[in-house]
């Protein structure tokens, strides 16, 4: 078994749910599903226009999860609320506006330091692991430890663009973040584009890494393989 955790962002079953309302696909049972069929861990990222998951959705998914629970997205004051209120396993920080259409960019951790300090003071205090969205850059690495953060994830995003035309060039600045963040003693995710296609890559050459999070890849599998298939392929590329 790998030591890095598969965890299944499943914000795409509930942009699907949304498009016609009612409760067709069923959020919560796939949830249930993904745990049942290995995921040690299911993720959400809540936005300001409830676009997908919405914020009763993180209530109720706390309410049955059995494996770690992930909640990431914009510390504004109301989704700060929201995480204090839950408590999940893990919140992960992404500077993504309201109005992005997805995550595109990692802290800037020396810029924003101050308040990504004072952010994860308050998950501290009641027991949240913490862990801060960055670019593969060792200098936003280093500065994440100064943050107090418990973990980084790298945004993998330039490393999926770029695997199809060189993998050994596309992991080169993902090493060096993931060896400074054994150097400062921080934990390692990564996320964001990782699929069937490049995941087995980038879990053997990259050290220490805990956690992938992966939703809009592994639900377009889901559609031609089925959900518990395309599970068990993506956690055999974490082996």
């Amino acid at each position: 078994m790998s030591h890095t955790k598969l965890s299944v962002n499943v914000n795409k079953i509930a942009t699907l749910r949304n498009a016609r309302g009612g409760n067709m696909p069923d959020l919560l049972q796939v949830v249930r599903d993904c745990e049942h069929f290995g995921a040690q861990g299911i993720t959400v990222h809540p936005r300001p226009d409830e676009r997908h998951i919405r914020y009763q959705d993180v209530y109720d998914i706390k309410k049955i999860v059995t494996t770690e629970f992930n909640i990431e997205g914009y510390p504004s004051e109301r989704f700060m609320n929201l995480v204090l209120e839950v408590v999940p396993t893990q919140v992960t920080l992404v500077p993504d506006p309201p109005e992005a259409l997805t995550s595109n960019a990692g802290w800037d951790t020396i810029q924003h330091q101050t308040f990504l300090r004072e952010t994860i003071a308050r998950f501290h205090e009641r027991g949240i692991r913490t862990s801060i969205f960055v670019n593969a850059d060792p200098a936003m690495v280093a500065a994440a430890k100064q943050t107090g953060t418990d973990r980084v994830e790298l945004y993998t995003e330039s490393y999926a663009a770029q695997y199809v035309h060189g993998p050994e060039q596309a992991i080169h600045p993902f090493l060096a973040a993931a060896q400074e963040a054994e150097r400062q003693q921080i934990g390692l995710n990564a996320g964001h584009d990782l699929s069937l296609v490049n995941l087995r890559y980038f879990y053997e050459q990259i050290p220490n890494l805990l956690e992938v999070s992966i939703g809009h890849a592994l639900i377009c599998d889901a559609l031609y393989l089925g959900l518990q298939e395309t599970i068990h392929q993506y956690l055999e590329r974490l082996r």
